[in-house]
């Protein structure tokens, strides 16, 4: 049973955000910060890091907006999706105004102000979803 437990605490890198074990570091490496991309985890090899830490800082931006929307906890939000992929696909600002008012629709106070700055902060942003391009 002693051995077993061992194995279970090295995580790969498939399943910690961070793993700690750098399987590919040749042994006598240190960790620079400008290793390249591929010593990360796979998540992180898609996407650059800042784009992440950008759209996790939009989303916590996001709830926080529409809780005051809304007036309520974060649980209570309706149920709405704003995909900023979908909207970064959207050829004009215009179109990405009008999907976020869409659904923003039962929302009693002006969101104006939200949508503008929503827009303002995805602006030069990078899609996350899967790269297409081979």
């Amino acid at each position: 049973p002693k051995a077993g437990a061992t194995m279970a605490a090295v995580t790969s890198p498939e399943t910690s955000p961070q793993p700690r074990v750098y399987f590919q570091t040749p042994a006598g490496t240190t960790e620079e910060p400008e290793t390249p991309v591929r010593k990360q985890g796979r998540v992180t090899v898609k996407y650059d890091r800042k784009e992440l830490r950008k759209r996790l800082n939009l989303e916590e931006w996001i709830i926080d907006q529409l809780t005051d929307l809304y007036d309520c906890e974060e649980e209570a939000i309706p149920e709405l999706e704003i995909d900023v992929d979908e909207l970064l696909d959207m050829p004009s600002d215009v179109e990405r105004a009008a999907r976020v008012k869409d659904l923003l629709v039962d929302c009693f106070k002006p969101t104006e102000d939200f949508v503008s700055e929503l827009l303002d902060k995805i602006r030069g942003m990078q899609k996350l979803s899967t790269p297409q391009k081979k």
